[in-house]
């Protein structure tokens, strides 16, 4: 696709298709990169995104559950 640069303010810009951001999942942000004499345009990529999906809270998992069971139930006497 093939767009014209437009003024804005001292600086110049294009506009993006709203298909275009939707299929490359970029939001409100992006990253722009040199790459030779070309522009890359991507989404900003949030550090440690998607780190705790899958995460059960302790409720969910014993975390003594895999220790051994001691021989004897008396208290212990120091």
């Amino acid at each position: 696709m093939r767009t014209n640069i437009r003024k804005i303010g001292n600086s110049r810009g294009i506009l993006i298709p709203s298909a275009f951001l939707t299929d490359c999942g970029i939001g409100d942000h992006v990253d722009i990169l040199m790459e030779g004499k070309s522009l890359l345009i991507r989404p900003v990529q949030e550090p440690r995104a998607g780190w705790f999906e899958g995460y059960h809270s302790e409720m969910d998992v014993e975390p003594l559950a895999d220790l051994p069971v001691d021989e004897g139930d008396e208290d212990w006497t120091w």
